[in-house]
């Protein structure tokens, strides 16, 4: 597995729940038109060196940032890994815990609804 952030900072932040055990690919940042960083400022063309034929990668974890350039960056990631065949997933986005329904905006439930999963004795 290979997890692709914006910031070496966001790998810390991974690296600190100790439930990925994977390797990793810092962009560099993100792609924001407005601020004028297209996809040539960032990392794309060595992942996409990485994720090759013949790699052992089988799966590309998009863990952008949860803002409006986190995901143009993350839908773009997803249309340039397409034609590799690799299996390309986001990380979930929702409520955090501890938070409360009545603070949170409606985009934050919209998205805990989407992500949703079935409740099994452990949790």
């Amino acid at each position: 597995m290979l997890c692709v952030v914006e910031a070496a900072a966001d790998v810390a932040a991974i690296e600190r729940t100790g439930q990925f055990r994977g390797r990793y690919h810092v962009l560099g940042g993100r792609l924001s038109p407005l601020e004028g960083v297209g996809p040539e400022a960032l990392r794309f063309d060595r992942l996409t060196e990485r994720v090759a034929n013949g790699s052992e990668v089988r799966e590309v974890i998009v863990a952008t940032n949860p803002s409006m350039e986190g995901e143009v960056t993350a839908t773009y990631l997803q249309q340039m890994l397409k034609p590799t065949g690799v299996r390309v997933t986001r990380i979930a986005r929702g409520l955090p815990v501890g938070g409360d329904l009545e603070y949170a905006d409606g985009v934050t439930i919209a998205q805990a609804l989407l992500a949703r999963r079935e409740m099994s004795e452990t949790d």
